[in-house]
């Protein structure tokens, strides 16, 4: 058994290494082959929460096995155990973590129906202006129409009510209520 433990632990710091130092290289060159792994089911099987499991049972397998007076048996049921424990603690504390921080700065214009700008260039009755919209942390100047068919001058606070073909159609926003 001290063979299989040391082939657990050997591969899974192999693939470690491996994906740490040529990951992105060999994702590009095997135009995504394994891309699969990480895809549909549960996210608790990602490879790395699979690989770090076997790897913990190979380490824990082959210290019990040396240094307890344990039976085979016992050692192997001990080291599955541990490794359960390990493959969801490698879960909660490094792979969700990892998934949550996956966020983009990026937006859609059509995310933009239903915020609050200003118009920079005064927008006439049947034409186009542009308006700044506070996105995340930043802002987007864009094209804007009335949505109204009502001259809107520089400078005037306006909701997106509709985009359509990369237009925002805004309306003057009221605020004297």
């Amino acid at each position: 058994m001290e063979t299989v433990y040391m082939a657990c632990l050997i591969g899974g710091i192999l693939y470690a290494l491996i994906s740490v130092v040529f990951g992105d290289w060999l994702s590009q060159a095997m135009d995504g082959v394994l891309d699969f792994l990480s895809l549909d089911g549960p996210s608790i099987f990602q490879p790395m929460t699979l690989v770090g499991g076997i790897t913990i049972f190979g380490g824990a397998g082959l210290l019990l096995e040396r240094y307890s007076g344990l039976g085979a048996w016992v050692v192997a049921l001990v080291a599955v155990l541990i490794a359960i424990v390990g493959a969801i603690a490698v879960f909660f504390l490094y792979v969700k973590p990892m998934e949550n921080s996956e966020n983009s700065i990026a937006f859609t214009i059509g995310s933009l129906a239903g915020s609050q700008g200003e118009v920079l260039v005064p927008i006439p009755q049947n034409g186009y202006g542009e308006v700044l919209v506070k996105v995340g942390a930043g802002n987007t100047n864009q094209i804007a129409a009335s949505y109204d068919q009502k001259p809107i001058a520089g400078g005037a606070q306006v909701v997106v009510i509709d985009v359509r073909e990369g237009v925002l159609y805004v309306s003057e926003l009221n605020l004297s209520i």
